[in-house]
């Protein structure tokens, strides 16, 4: 039997706020295998950790991330915000997946960059959309990727071919045991984002998934361990 692949959306997010380091270190305290971080550059290159391209939900300044430097950042969130590099130092040993939106060729190999300086590829892993996997693929020939799919039609074979992702990442509504199947033969891992409810999470761990995203990752945990994975 597979084993199931926990991962915490933007860390433990109900209690601690998302992309945060309190957050990070929450869900792997919690039984996280991995956390999903979100990463995009200040307007000095400096990779951070925000999903949305402005401050203005979490930390209530309506200004946008690419308009504002690093340190800048860390004064309007009174360190809130944490870097890239912080949060490669408190995973510790744990595995992050860095999503991406929107980034740049340039920007992706800022991020694969510092990765590498860190010495964290081994338990980094990527995911986004294939424009953007494309380019972490250039950048690092041997990283980890999760393409990130949206539609039930398959990923075209020469994109297959050129992105060779490990793992391919549904929203998890399209998730069902046919397309699971079809992906393991292929040799592909399947992932899933992001379930919250214990329904919904059965139905995936019934479907044979291999990675389960989610914003509870206690609940998470206590259901895979009925269905022994």
């Amino acid at each position: 039997m597979r084993t199931l692949t926990a991962v915490g959306h933007r860390g433990d997010p109900y209690r601690f706020p998302e992309n945060t380091l309190p957050s990070i270190r929450s869900a792997f305290a919690r039984g996280a295998d991995a956390v999903e971080i979100d990463v995009r550059l200040t307007r000095d290159g400096v990779p951070v950790l925000l999903h949305d391209e402005s401050l203005r939900r979490l930390w209530g300044h309506d200004v946008r991330l690419d308009e504002v430097s690093a340190a800048q950042v860390k004064e309007l969130t009174e360190g809130g915000v944490p870097t890239l590099r912080e949060a490669l130092t408190a995973a510790g040993p744990g595995r992050l997946m860095l999503d991406l939106p929107g980034a740049t060729p340039e920007a992706v190999r800022t991020v694969v960059g510092q990765v590498r300086e860190c010495g964290a590829g081994e338990r980094t892993y990527y995911c986004a959309g294939p424009d953007t996997m494309l380019a972490v693929r250039a950048a690092d020939p041997g990283a980890e990727i999760a393409l990130t799919w949206t539609t039930l039609s398959p990923p075209r074979r020469v994109l297959i071919d050129a992105v060779t992702p490990r793992w391919l990442n549904y929203r998890f509504g399209l998730v069902s045991r046919e397309l699971t199947d079809a992906l393991h033969r292929d040799g592909l891992l399947v992932s899933a984002w992001t379930a919250d409810t214990r329904r919904t999470m059965k139905a995936l761990l019934a479907a044979g998934v291999d990675a389960i995203t989610t914003n509870r990752v206690d609940t998470l945990t206590a259901v895979r361990s009925r269905f022994g994975r």
